[in-house]
């Protein structure tokens, strides 16, 4: 019998959502810009998800209209709708 690990944020929603709620609790810089390896390092190396992970879960939430991200990839603004996201 194969043992199957659970993981937390296969689902993209889960992931979307996590990466909703780190983006929230970092200070942003110049114009609302929040880093992406500010939101790649806990989620991978604390919360110990998978890449393709964190990728699904970036795409749902830029397609959610959560997140904006850039096209360089190199930083993402939260968008008014993540903030309805928070408070709930």
């Amino acid at each position: 019998m194969k043992h199957v690990e659970h993981r937390p944020f296969a689902d993209p929603e889960a992931a979307a959502r996590k990466l909703i709620q780190l983006a929230a609790a970092i200070e942003p810089v110049q114009d609302g810009r929040i880093h992406i390896e500010k939101l790649n390092a806990p989620f991978l190396y604390t919360l110990k998800a998978k890449a393709s992970e964190f990728g699904t879960g970036i795409r749902y939430a830029v397609e959610k209209g959560w997140l904006e991200l850039h096209e360089s990839g190199t930083y993402v603004r939260l968008l008014a709708p993540s903030r309805d996201l928070l408070s709930q």
